[in-house]
């Protein structure tokens, strides 16, 4: 698995998760509790995806972001 996202709240790393998810392709948030724990200042939630899977992740996500 490889890091496609980092991100300040769960909430966030959720909505990209689930994204993710209505393209087919699987996920995992990694430190999920120590982000809460530091409020996502030190430790921000990791989105992970499987290393074949990193290519369209990121283009879906970079679509997804506001301009």
């Amino acid at each position: 698995m490889i890091e496609v996202g980092r991100y300040f709240t769960q909430v966030e790393a959720d909505l990209a998760r689930l994204l993710l998810e209505s393209h087919g392709i699987d996920s995992f948030l990694l430190d999920t509790q120590m982000s809460n724990f530091f409020g996502g200042a030190l430790t921000p939630v990791r989105l992970l995806v499987l290393d074949e899977d990193l290519r369209e992740a990121s283009a879906i996500l970079a679509e997804d972001r506001p301009a």
